[in-house]
């Protein structure tokens, strides 16, 4: 069996605030009405705390279900657990799978774990639009985990492949420059993103939800350089 898809809840270091976060989110489904679910770990958590979200998504009717240090088994336990049983957003984006890493989970398993994500979010929202955000590059210089999330995107790509109403989408390439180095100035500490490494990475991302919303033309949504 896949450990990385076996829904469970982190292990408590005796505050509970994880469990208090589920709590939140689930309250907030049951007060709002949003266009746009963003749901991860902590990169996502950390985009509702930096200006970019009030400027460039709160306009979009987001709601962020981040919590930090989730992995796939993790979020996979609070869609069971109510986070999206009372909305009906038209787009759903997701971020998660570097904290498997982490833990060294094999790539296939991960990906296999954000497959059964995605089924889970069609099978309680068919009509929305699920947008699965490739793992970010992490480590300043090129590195084992950086690999395995590479090697987590590559599987994800073919898994998902052909699927209707999903976008992948990667945001890594302006981070990287030519030599496989991250900047301190984007990621302060490589794994994170500062203001500026989220304007460089999440614009694109804007772009594509803005799009998917409101049936824009496509275009080019490669982050420059």
């Amino acid at each position: 069996m896949n450990p990385c898809a076996i829904p469970c809840v982190p292990d408590d270091p005796g505050d509970g605030r994880w469990m208090s976060q589920h709590e939140c989110n689930v309250r907030e489904t049951k007060e709002r009405e949003p266009d746009v679910l963003f749901i991860g770990d902590s990169i996502i958590h950390h985009l509702s705390q930096r200006p970019i979200w009030a400027d460039l998504f709160e306009p979009l009717h987001c709601l962020n279900f981040g919590i930090p240090g989730d992995t796939t088994q993790n979020v996979l336990w609070r869609l069971h657990h109510g986070e999206i049983d009372n909305i009906n957003p038209k787009v759903v984006v997701v971020l998660v799978g570097t904290n498997n890493t982490t833990q060294k989970s094999e790539p296939e398993d991960i990906a296999d774990a954000l497959v059964e994500i995605v089924q889970t979010i069609r099978a309680r929202l068919p009509d929305s639009y699920i947008v699965l955000i490739e793992l970010l590059p992490r480590g300043e210089y090129p590195n084992s985990l950086r690999e395995r999330n590479s090697e987590v995107n590559f599987l994800i790509r073919k898994k998902v492949s052909g699927l209707e109403r999903l976008e992948t989408i990667s945001l890594s390439k302006g981070l990287v420059d030519s030599n496989g180095r991250i900047s301190q100035h984007d990621m302060p500490d490589y794994l994170h993103l500062s203001e500026g490494g989220y304007r460089k990475a999440f614009t694109p991302l804007h772009e594509l939800i803005t799009q998917l919303l409101y049936n824009e033309q496509e275009k080019d949504l490669t982050p420059s350089e």
